[in-house]
């Protein structure tokens, strides 16, 4: 292990270790936000994404879209460049499903995505497989996996919308002939960058931002803490909102039985921040408890990151790259020991 990072947990009246261990960096100097990632033959992957590889953006510098895979077998093997994607991509929806990772739209330099596909990583090859494309495309999305139905809610159709899509469609990735349908949308506004999660045996949709369009073709982000439930067969149920806005944060988000936990995520307080000034996204930890029905905290992230799948691995919950500030990625990822959030 590359490192770890001890804080305290406190649910309640009881006080827990959280900890946070450092797994090897990704071998890109940049690393990567809106990476497609989950778990395959038993190894983390991590594809796609987005960066500023020659100067930040702030300088002139232009975001590159990747098409590289990356596999890592063992906490504390080394990374191995598996393959491409079928074409550059970040921004899109992943999930793990049955010994692969499901990925859905996205975006590269030409415009948002509709395209789905599965990676399966088995004996030292990656194989990918097409998936029923979206409707129409879609980045900036939130989804997440409940039994084998894969929901995916909300996003932006083109990189110039002016609002934000509240739509939100399912595929149940079982089914001999899968097929996206869609179902009724989050009576919430409509949102992109929202924090999903399955637990409980339901769909969960949280936080995000929505989009408002002002003078001279300007659109501007309101932070939304607005929370949602999601049952097949009851519908939608607005549940407790954040105490704070959240947007961005790893997603799916890391749940138990218990609950699920929002890590850090940007809470609007540095909109019209010069980037270079940025001071990093929000650290705390709000955990969902379905005991209470009402949010925590629950701890602070050692080092922040937003526009960033998470995903269960290795006995623990992977941050794997993502943003740390505007224009600025990181290499580094981190998990949290899942006696981290129960």
């Amino acid at each position: 292990m590359r490192g770890a990072a001890a804080i305290l947990l406190v649910l309640g009246s009881v006080a827990l270790g959280v900890r946070w261990t450092e797994l090897p960096p990704l071998p890109d100097d940049h690393g990567f936000a809106g990476a497609h990632a989950g778990v395959s033959g038993g190894a983390l992957v991590v594809a796609g994404g987005a960066n500023f590889p020659l100067r930040p953006p702030w300088e002139g510098g232009d975001k590159v879209w990747h098409d590289r895979v990356f596999v890592l077998e063992h906490p504390d093997a080394d990374w191995v460049e598996a393959g491409k994607l079928p074409r550059a991509a970040g921004y899109g929806v992943s999930v793990t499903h049955r010994d692969g990772v499901v990925c859905v739209g996205g975006s590269d330099a030409s415009g948002h995505q509709a395209g789905a596909f599965r990676l399966e990583w088995a004996e030292g090859r990656l194989r990918t497989t097409p998936l029923p494309d979206l409707p129409r495309p879609l980045a900036n999305a939130s989804g997440a996996l409940v039994g084998d139905l894969l929901y995916v809610a909300g996003g932006v159709e083109r990189p110039d919308s002016t609002g934000a899509e509240s739509t939100v469609r399912r595929i149940d990735l079982a089914a001999a002939r899968p097929a996206w349908e869609e179902i009724e949308p989050c009576p919430g506004r409509g949102r992109a960058l929202a924090v999903a999660a399955s637990c409980d045996g339901a769909f969960w949709l949280v936080g995000g931002v929505a989009l408002v369009a002002g003078e001279g073709g300007t659109v501007r982000r309101e932070y939304l803490a607005d929370a949602w439930r999601y049952d097949p067969g009851a519908g939608w149920r607005r549940v407790a909102d954040l105490p704070v806005p959240r947007a961005a944060a790893p997603s799916p988000a890391p749940a138990d039985a218990g609950g699920f936990a929002v890590l850090g995520g940007d809470d609007g307080s540095q909109v019209g921040v010069a980037p270079e000034a940025h001071r990093g996204f929000a650290a705390g930890i709000l955990r969902y408890d379905l005991r209470t029905a009402a949010w925590i905290e629950a701890g602070t992230v050692p080092d922040p990151r937003v526009t960033v799948p998470c995903v269960s691995w290795g006995g623990g919950w992977v941050v794997p790259s993502g943003e740390v500030r505007p224009g600025v990625r990181s290499p580094r990822i981190w998990s949290l020991g899942k006696r981290g959030i129960e």
